[in-house]
């Protein structure tokens, strides 16, 4: 565990200290965009703390590759160069969409692109714990990995829209992940529970806490398109890897539902923002627009429209992942029905929270 608290120092140190340099380059030549319509913010603010992000990925990988402790997951160093070489791809087209506003369908491509570099190299969907299912058509898994991670890429940049959002969501998220990932390793492996899963997701756990400081509310500097999609890239391949982790021939009926974590965490993680895009691209292709077109019906907005205040809106995502997300873990320790009774109580406390402000209107209207 020291091993990987010490690759999370450094990518949230390498993430502040880059923060910082990018925020004050920013304002100094002024690259910032002007306030849009659908924007909450009412100051100009810049949106370039992706690319500090992506530094912060790029330097806790090299400490780690410079360890003992991480010696396996380097020996076959593909698989390493090839998030490597798609987490740069990713923040390059962030980049350019941050400061050139892209259009929808040349920034698609360029996902589509990205994720086939991954799967191309074998960072792909490894097999299904249902009767000793292994997935054996390259092609099959290819197609699998790379709708995954565009789905996930997406989801997770459709919610950048309050301060403090996406890392908060992505670090509850991981956090969870990374305890799983690192559980099943000592499980399967208790002689050597260093893992690439893993590896990753302390990294975007240090990412999180490394930019947190500066997009809190009110935000100094936003991630962009750049960070948010390097978070959703890095959260997709972190659950492609563990799924090697499981030899499906080996799961037993009760332990079925534990043994498709690997798969179901990161949707469960997402489940809002999946609802998010899925509601978004569906209004959008009924009023005949782009499915990426702008605008300022997300969910997020609705939560203040509701009578949320900006933190209040973003707690709201921080609750219903928590709930979420931890539930799932529960499933490595818990029988079914213990699992089933928790998320049942933590979804009762998620919804008074959520409709908290009608609960407020209506006391007040009474008193």
């Amino acid at each position: 565990m020291r091993a990987y608290l010490l690759i999370m120092l450094a990518a949230a140190a390498v993430t502040f200290v880059g923060t910082y340099l990018v925020l004050k380059l920013a304002h100094k030549y002024k690259i910032y965009p002007q306030i849009r319509s659908r924007d909450v913010h009412t100051k100009p603010t810049p949106r370039l703390g992706g690319v500090a992000m992506f530094f912060g990925f790029a330097a806790a990988v090299l400490v780690a590759g410079s360890l003992g402790w991480f010696e396996s997951v380097f020996a076959e160093p593909v698989h390493i160069l090839a998030i490597l070489a798609a987490a740069f791809l990713i923040t390059v087209i962030g980049f350019l969409d941050d400061l050139y506003d892209l259009d929808w369908s040349l920034k698609l491509a360029g996902q589509f692109v990205v994720a086939g570099i991954l799967a191309w190299q074998g960072v792909q969907i490894v097999s299904l714990p249902v009767a000793g299912l292994t997935i054996g058509s390259f092609g099959i898994s290819f197609v699998v990995t790379v709708f995954l991670t565009v789905l996930v890429m997406n989801a997770v940049n459709f919610i950048d829209g309050l301060d403090g959002l996406v890392a908060g969501v992505v670090l509850i998220g991981t956090v969870v992940f990374f305890a799983y990932s690192y559980l099943l390793a000592k499980q399967t492996s208790p002689t050597n529970y260093f893992n690439l899963a893993s590896l990753i997701s302390a990294i975007v756990i240090g990412m999180c806490v490394g930019f947190l400081p500066y997009n809190w509310h009110r935000a100094k500097i936003f991630m962009g398109d750049t960070g948010a999609m390097l978070l959703g890239l890095l959260m997709a391949t972190s659950a492609l890897t563990v799924t090697g982790q499981i030899d499906p021939t080996l799961v037993s009926r009760g332990e079925i539902v534990p043994a498709f974590i690997p798969l179901v965490l990161p949707l469960a993680i997402l489940v809002l923002p999946l609802l998010d895009f899925s509601w978004a691209v569906l209004r959008r292709l009924r009023a005949g627009k782009s499915p990426f077109s702008a605008d300022r019906l997300h969910l997020h907005h609705r939560l203040q429209d509701f009578g949320h205040s900006h933190l209040g809106a973003v707690v709201v995502f921080y609750v219903w992942t928590a709930v979420i997300s931890g539930s799932c873990l529960l499933f490595f320790f818990l029988p079914v029905w213990n699992v089933v009774g928790i998320f049942s109580i933590g979804v009762l406390i998620a919804l008074i929270y959520t409709v908290r402000p009608v609960i407020k209107r209506k006391l007040s209207v009474r008193g």
